[in-house]
């Protein structure tokens, strides 16, 4: 059977995250551009060979990103905002690279303070990609050549294996902003599509035969105009580009009804996701055209559990019967950037869990013994079945405990004592806080000496007691200096946390960590998300003892610092035998009795973060609400435990709240803090319009960048601010927390911050207490 097993993306940090440490060596001026380009080249290398000793028919080239696929394609087609044009002039030779480092993250040197391009959530996952910027009169011509020198590699290595990736025009511009009124971004589409074509020819020449267009919009809701656009730029590519075979890939959802759309645009062939939506199958063979091919995404890309193949081969099947094997393509999901790089790497997983997972290298094997099972090996095949009925049956993942308790769930586990005005009186009372209080996120910078602690103490070269003393020495010295600067309301800053998902699932059961279980978040920062493999519980305290320790070096108020169960189960990969909504139940009440406990321990303040709530929404708005339902009640259930007078608080970074805030608010907590510096305050538009009733801390400086703000320009957001809320409702901190910044940057831009917060209150009038 002639199927073609075809890839679209591939982890690019390096096995061993190679790319984040040589993008930072760069950064911080350790070594030069040379030495970054070699790293870079040799995981190309890497990954082309690897696919294509697993069978890969079409690898992927121009996958491989130095910070951000969406950046890569601004600077290809030439989107540059003006703001970076002296950046050229200031940098040696014209430094391309260096160019796009400082859209991705800010630049300040030279005489020059230019901000960060905006970042935001792709789609439903934990990468962040940079926001694409759109003026009304703005040109589109190719600037970069990255594309061409990665693909004329990867012939070298993978031959006319090598697929180009890009990011396709429609889909490009949906990712973007308007960075000013008067026009749509979608009008820009009959300015966009000639250099698609440029490009395209131009890999033609090379001698590209398949060029992968990615465009996962088609999963969306589309609007008229939108679904015009697909029509005009596909049909111009295929006029003006001849001679070379173009997939259209779609994938994080079904197509439903754009699949009419989907299916008549002229290409060669079309990717569709049937991990998240294998149903959309029968609809799609009752349109597709004769001459379309199909990729069949029946291998997760999301997720590390082994590939139930007997579900992906009646799928595969399937299609065979409809349109022939020649027409039929066997693939993941999506990009197996979402995964981590191998689980050969992983040695101290129990033994029976790590036989039903799969990571990216695996799921490469996954996709060659799919087809070679369509070809008749049965001893794959059954292989393969005595490992799923294995995990089906297994007592490592049910407890009738925790099954019982979620079951007794009740609507008023969901509720506080009493309504926000009655709750924010108590609290200012007890509390006692200047307008404008500043506090921060939570982490402070985990420095290299933190790390290396923690390091020593994962390969017992220190003890358990000599690894406590340094952080309490280090939580110390971040007391007294938040003490001296004036902050109100103190963190701790989690020096003894590896990660905000990670710390708590190390402490909870039900879930299992990895060695080297890395994923991309954004830029070079990667995460490595625990795996939740059966029935979560709290056995214990999990940050009582650190909060306590804090608290008692200090009169001021020390802030508790929790991840809520939303996050945790969006930043963790999810075991996919039950639905999400029991695990995020489980994860609930377990974050309620930390909660609890930490309100016994004297801590007032509590912060429960949720910065993946808006992440966590289906694509389609039709299936939001029922998410949403669940999702904050979770949230409720975690944080309705306490006392009226101790103060919840949830953080949220880089989300629109506009169709949500009806959500956000029914979430309840008594302070939210949130990313508004990169959007210049416009996110609280919607908390204005919507009258939110509660209070809310919008992030005055961006942490994603290493350029300290000033005074006046975090003055100038409080005003802006101010005049959108009632004074007595805002708070002071930076957007996010503070974990992978500098210690330099943070103290000084931390000191800005209290003495914004001092002008601000000097202008403003103290209003009548509530």
């Amino acid at each position: 059977m002639r199927m073609l097993k075809n890839n679209l993306g591939y982890p690019r940090m390096g096995s061993h995250r190679q790319l984040k440490k040589a993008c930072e060596q760069y950064w911080s001026g350790k070594i030069d551009q040379k030495e970054l380009n070699l790293v870079a080249r040799k995981i190309r290398e890497e990954n082309w060979q690897l696919q294509l000793n697993s069978g890969i028919d079409l690898v992927p080239s121009n996958d491989f990103s130095y910070y951000d696929q969406v950046l890569d394609m601004s600077l290809l087609l030439g989107a540059i905002p003006t703001r970076y044009t002296p950046v050229l002039s200031s940098v040696s030779n014209n430094n391309e690279l260096d160019l796009y480092f400082a859209m991705a993250r800010g630049y300040q040197k030279d005489g020059l303070d230019i901000t960060a391009m905006e970042m935001t959530k792709w789609f439903d996952t934990n990468y962040h990609y940079i926001v694409p910027e759109f003026t009304a009169d703005q040109q589109f011509k190719v600037f970069s050549e990255k594309i061409y020198a990665e693909y004329n590699h990867a012939r070298q290595i993978a031959g006319k294996a090598a697929k180009p990736v890009l990011l396709g025009p429609v889909s490009y511009l949906l990712a973007g902003k308007e960075k000013e009124s008067g026009f749509e971004k979608i009008d820009l589409i009959k300015k966009l599509v000639p250099v698609y074509v440029e490009v395209i020819n131009q890999l033609k020449s090379y001698g590209a035969t398949w060029i992968q267009l990615d465009e996962p919009f088609l999963s969306l809701d589309l609007s008229k105009k939108e679904k015009e656009a697909y029509v005009y730029a596909y049909q111009e590519i295929a006029k003006q580009c001849n001679g070379v075979k173009l997939l259209v890939a779609t994938y994080f959802e079904g197509l439903l009804d754009n699949t009419q759309l989907a299916v008549n645009l002229p290409v060669d062939a079309l990717h569709i996701d049937l991990v998240r939506a294998p149903q959309q199958l029968e609809e799609v063979l009752a349109l597709v055209p004769d001459n379309l091919i199909l990729s069949l995404g029946v291998v997760d890309g999301r997720n590390v559990w082994k590939n139930n193949y007997t579900q992906s081969l009646v799928l595969i099947n399937r299609a065979v019967e409809a349109i022939g094997a020649d027409r039929v393509m066997v693939a993941p999901s999506c990009s197996l950037l979402h995964t981590p790089f191998d689980l050969d790497q992983e040695t101290e997983i129990h033994p029976e869990i790590k036989n039903w997972m799969a990571f990216a290298k695996q799921k490469l094997h996954e996709v060659q013994e799919l087809h070679q099972i369509a070809n008749g090996n049965t001893e794959l095949l059954t292989a393969n079945q005595q490992t799923i009925a294995a995990r089906q049956k297994s007592t490592l993942i049910h407890k009738t405990i925790v099954k019982d308790r979620v079951a007794a769930i009740t609507d008023s586990d969901a509720e506080r004592k009493s309504a926000f005005p009655v709750r924010q009186q108590l609290q200012q009372q007890r509390f006692k806080l200047p307008l404008f209080p500043t506090t921060t996120i939570g982490s402070f910078p985990q420095t290299d000496d933190i790390r290396q602690l923690r390091a020593k103490l994962k390969k017992q070269e220190i003890t358990a007691e000599q690894y406590d003393a340094a952080i309490e020495q280090a939580t110390i010295a971040a007391i007294r200096w938040q003490e001296e600067i004036g902050l109100d309301v103190l963190v701790h800053g989690e020096f003894e946390r590896n990660d905000m998902v990670e710390y708590f699932g190390e402490r909870l059961d039900g879930f299992l960590f990895t060695k080297n279980g890395w994923v991309q978040s954004y830029g070079s920062r990667c995460v490595k998300p625990p795996v939740i493999y059966g029935d979560v519980s709290r056995p214990e305290d999990m940050t009582v003892r650190w909060s306590s320790f804090a608290q008692q070096q200090t009169d001021r108020l020390m802030k508790g610092m929790l991840t809520g169960p939303i996050t945790i189960l969006q930043w963790s990969f999810v075991r996919d035998d039950q639905p999400r909504s029991v695990t995020t139940n489980q994860i609930a009440l377990a974050i309620r009795d930390e909660v609890v406990a930490l309100e016994k321990a004297g801590i007032g303040v509590i912060q429960i973060d949720e910065p993946a709530v808006r992440e966590g929404l289906p694509l389609r708005k039709a299936d939001w609400p029922a998410y949403l339902d669940w999702a904050i009640r979770a949230f409720r259930i975690s944080a309705s435990g306490v006392q009226d007078e101790t103060q919840i608080h949830t953080h949220m970074c880089y989300s629109e709240f506009n169709d949500i805030i009806t959500n956000i608010a029914a979430m309840d907590a008594d302070v939210i803090t949130i990313e508004t510096s990169r959007s210049q305050m416009e996110l609280l538009n919607a908390f204005s319009n919507f009258e939110y009733p509660n209070e809310i801390g919008p992030g005055v400086y961006d942490i994603h960048s290493p350029r300290v703000p000033t005074i006046d320009e975090m003055v100038s957001l409080l005003e802006k601010a101010a005049k959108l809320l009632p004074v007595q409702n805002l708070w002071v901190n930076p957007d996010c927390g503070l974990k992978t910044r500098k210690w330099p940057e943070t103290q000084q831009a931390l000191k800005n911050m209290v003495d914004a917060a001092k002008q601000a209150r000097e202008k403003t009038t103290q209003p009548e207490t509530v």
